[in-house]
């Protein structure tokens, strides 16, 4: 696994960083200071795995970083890790493309979670937006929401369905896992869910819809 760490602290990127090599010894770590050398390490590296962005950096914004990745590479997670606890951050961030926020005073165990379910396919909230989550999350998708998923994407989502992982689901199409990946972060955006299990469950309950 490669991943790249951004923040303008150096204490804190290398003490992530060793958080990162003792939960896999053979992980790489790459660091950025700031937006555009992280931008431009992403460019240089296309193999990385998932991105460990600050958004409070100076200079270009994080938010700004944000969707520049985003709009670079579509297929790299990007998962915010800030001291700032805001939930409208929290909206933001996932609206603009975040696959998981976890707040500077979450524990190295919870960052080390969120980061597994976001190499899942998943997406990860923090426990700050329970209270936020029914409004924004519909439990049930619109039938548009699935008539606008590709071909691929929908054969990714019925071997979902089947509870399948992404690695199985890869060698069932044929695919990389890190493309299944992607399908599956597309997917979960097009039914505006944040897991892989609700993403099953908002299915089944459109589909008894139909049958009524």
């Amino acid at each position: 696994m490669k991943f790249l760490i951004v923040d303008d602290h150096s204490i804190l990127r290398a003490g992530i960083s060793v958080l990162l090599k003792q939960e896999n010894p053979d992980a790489v770590v790459v660091e950025a200071s700031d937006g555009e050398q992280a931008l431009a390490l992403a460019e240089a590296q296309p193999d990385l795995d998932a991105v460990l962005l600050d958004l409070q950096m100076p200079g270009v914004g994080g938010q700004s970083v944000l969707e520049e990745f985003g709009r670079r590479f579509p297929g790299l997670p990007v998962v915010i890790l800030t001291s700032t606890e805001d939930p409208e951050e929290v909206r933001k961030s996932l609206s603009s493309g975040a696959l998981g926020y976890v707040p500077k005073s979450a524990s190295s165990t919870t960052l080390i979670g969120a980061l597994k379910l976001v190499l899942q396919g998943d997406v990860y909230v923090p426990p700050l937006m329970l209270n936020e989550r029914p409004r924004e999350i519909p439990t049930n998708p619109p039938a548009a929401s699935l008539r606008r998923l590709t071909q691929r994407q929908s054969d990714v989502l019925r071997l979902v369905q089947r509870g399948i992982s992404n690695k199985l689901i890869a060698r069932e199409l044929g695919l990389s896992e890190k493309t299944v990946k992607v399908h599956v972060t597309s997917i979960l955006k097009a039914l505006n869910v944040t897991t892989r299990t609700a993403a099953i469950t908002a299915v089944q309950e459109l589909l008894k819809t139909r049958e009524k």
